[in-house]
């Protein structure tokens, strides 16, 4: 849409730009235009809703990282859950970073969670990389308060893969399992059930956290 590329345009921030592709080094800096965060939020915020809205969630794919991130956050806007999950489930595929994929759930999931859990974990079964650590990122911003259960654990745990961006979300999931339910989550450490490289991760994350306990953090250190 060039009436929205244009306006991203005139939101450009080159040294932010600079800044930030290092952080994507699997992101070709040229499809990098460079907005922070909190403007660009709040350019998402004027149009959504509208038929310019509309219009852009429909075009698929895009050329830039942030026309991805506005995509994001136009969608994770939508109240109806229903229309706001199909277009999740459409998006999905087209995700190519991490920074697209972390952004916070829609408000509209948590209203429901129960139909949104077999959803989840279908995402987490899922062979592509940012489908899957976006089933794992959902199941820890909804489901490690009053809606967990020990099960969730086991099938994040269970994830096996190669990819490092879903290896690194597996260790911030089992992190911040460990500040929310110790109890279900550190058998798992103490009987190393996951692979070397997200055993180490998930106690590196844990330590580095101001969640755990500084008891809890010398016991995490004990399995190194």
């Amino acid at each position: 849409m060039e009436e929205i590329q244009k306006h991203l345009f005139e939101l450009q921030d080159m040294a932010y730009r600079d800044f930030h592709s290092r952080l994507m080094p699997d992101t070709d800096k040229e499809t990098v235009i460079g907005i922070r965060v909190p403007v660009l939020r709040k350019y998402a915020k004027s149009i959504a809703g509208t038929e310019l809205s509309e219009k852009f969630i429909k075009e698929l794919p895009h050329h830039y990282y942030e026309e991805n991130n506005l995509h994001m956050m136009l969608i994770t806007r939508i109240k109806d859950y229903d229309k706001c999950l199909s277009e999740v489930e459409r998006f999905l595929s087209y995700i190519d970073n991490w920074a697209t994929c972390d952004f916070p759930a829609p408000k509209c999931f948590e209203k429901h969670k129960e139909e949104l859990l077999p959803v989840i974990k279908r995402w987490i079964a899922s062979s592509e990389t940012y489908t899957i650590r976006y089933g794992i990122g959902m199941l820890m911003r909804l489901y490690l308060d009053e809606d967990f259960e020990p099960e969730y654990v086991k099938l994040v745990a269970g994830v096996e893969s190669d990819e490092y961006y879903v290896n690194m979300m597996i260790a911030w999931y089992m992190a911040t399992a460990l500040a929310k339910q110790w109890d279900a989550v550190i058998p798992y450490i103490e009987e190393h059930r996951m692979s070397d490289w997200v055993h180490r991760k998930t106690i590196q994350k844990a330590v580095e956290s101001y969640r755990i306990t500084d008891e809890q953090k010398k016991y995490l250190k004990g399995y190194r």
